[in-house]
């Protein structure tokens, strides 16, 4: 089976990582396709586990243009050709985008390398990735499925979803605030399932988080507040910076943040604006065993998503599990499949956009390390119980089984 992702390996794509091991230790032979290089300086333990072949398509038509050519000239010849090009014709006159261009000879250039033996593709994300596993799907005739995740059905147009829902065997999503909008959209709505992603909680051992009895009063032992993700506008720092800065002057905290991003340096300077940076640890991309002693490390993790102008959103964020299965307090906001997790009992959800409101839970945090372990222990036990991702790899496989054996 070959798994089209948009870039290989990421770091901030771990759960899709642990899927494709998942697959592999079921049995499942696979081969990865990027169409993109990775930008990240290092690696998870996890991509060293695999052992799947990667294939990076051309990034850009103007770099390779002797193999798009090449890979264009032998899909002309096969039969589905005439059909997808059709397809192509009728998405461009609707995105008339060069990403649309290139994702159309992205797969002539697949359908025309095939490896062999492959006999299905599956799509990780439902915009780029689909459109081009699609493609190929067409010029080739091999059935293809998808799993879609966040930003690739909230930023994608309807009629673009509704065509992909329509042509794909079946599609799976990872929340069910997003599930419920698939269906919504298909014409075929028991073909959208949902199968929430889990922890390999073997890489997140349970961790017996010790009560402490600090509540930010002392400044040599102040409270330290973690968060983790890339540094983009959905992920809302610049409302928690905002926010950290309404604490009161009384109470001693520490914020660390891990992760890379596009917004890094202005995040630095707003910190700075607010006159907070003195408080503020940047650790930029680190590795998984660093991020899992850090968790061990925090009070209490935080992460402010918001939904952005153009519908991009966080679904169910890894990293709130993550933190959660180290008996870590979590402060979010109530977006998306985060409520599908997280309630009174087990952490503290405020409205996005609203740093004063997160501010206040912040300070209620801080302030009671008997709430910040009682929250803490419900959300691991929560984990631990519900979202093992052995649970996700089995009904993937059993979806993949049945199609199997009905061909």
């Amino acid at each position: 089976m070959l798994v089209v992702l948009k870039g290989y390996p990421r770091l901030s794509e771990t759960f899709i990582a642990q899927e494709i091991l998942g697959l592999e230790h079921a049995g499942i032979e696979l081969v990865i396709i990027s169409l993109r290089h990775p930008t990240d300086t290092t690696r998870h333990a996890v991509h060293d586990e695999i052992k799947a072949q990667v294939v990076y398509l051309p990034e850009y038509i103007h770099r390779s243009p002797t193999r798009v050519l090449r890979g264009l000239v032998a899909a002309l010849r096969m039969p589905g050709f005439t059909q997808a090009f059709k397809q192509f014709v009728a998405d461009f006159s609707r995105d008339r985008t060069r990403n649309r261009i290139r994702r159309f000879a992205q797969a002539a250039v697949l359908a025309s390398e095939w490896p062999d033996g492959a006999q299905w593709l599956h799509a990780h994300f439902i915009h780029t990735p689909a459109s081009v596993t699609s493609y190929a799907s067409a010029i080739t005739g091999i059935p293809w499925t998808v799993s879609a995740h966040a930003k690739d059905i909230w930023t994608s147009p309807d009629w673009e979803l509704k065509q992909k829902l329509a042509d794909a065997k079946w599609a799976v999503t990872c929340t069910r605030f997003g599930h419920q909008h698939l269906q919504s959209l298909a014409a075929n709505p028991p073909t959208i399932h949902l199968s929430y992603h889990g922890l390999n909680l073997t890489r997140f051992p349970p961790f017996d988080r010790a009560q402490s009895d600090q509540a930010g009063l002392v400044a040599e032992s102040p409270i330290v507040i973690l968060s983790v993700g890339r540094a983009v506008e959905k992920k809302g720092f610049d409302i928690l910076l905002q926010a950290l800065a309404k604490i009161p002057q009384s109470l001693h905290w520490q914020f660390v943040h891990i992760g890379g991003g596009t917004e890094l340096l202005a995040l630095k300077a707003l910190a700075e604006q607010l006159n907070i940076e003195s408080r503020i640890t940047w650790l930029g991309a680190i590795d998984q065993a660093e991020v899992l002693a850090n968790y061990q490390r925090a009070d209490v993790f935080a992460l402010a998503c918001r939904v952005t102008a153009d519908g991009d959103r966080d679904g169910l964020p890894n990293v709130l599990l993550e933190a959660a299965s180290q008996g870590l307090s979590c402060i979010s906001t109530r977006i998306s499949g985060i409520p599908e997790f997280f309630d009174e009992e087990n952490g503290i959800l405020v409205e996005p956009e609203d740093p004063t409101m997160l501010a206040a839970a912040l300070t209620k945090a801080i302030e009671s390390p008997a709430l910040r372990d009682r929250l803490g222990r419900a959300a691991q036990q929560k984990v631990r119980s519900t979202f093992d991702y052995h649970t996700s790899i089995e009904q993937l496989v059993g979806l993949f089984e049945q199609e199997w054996s009905s061909k």
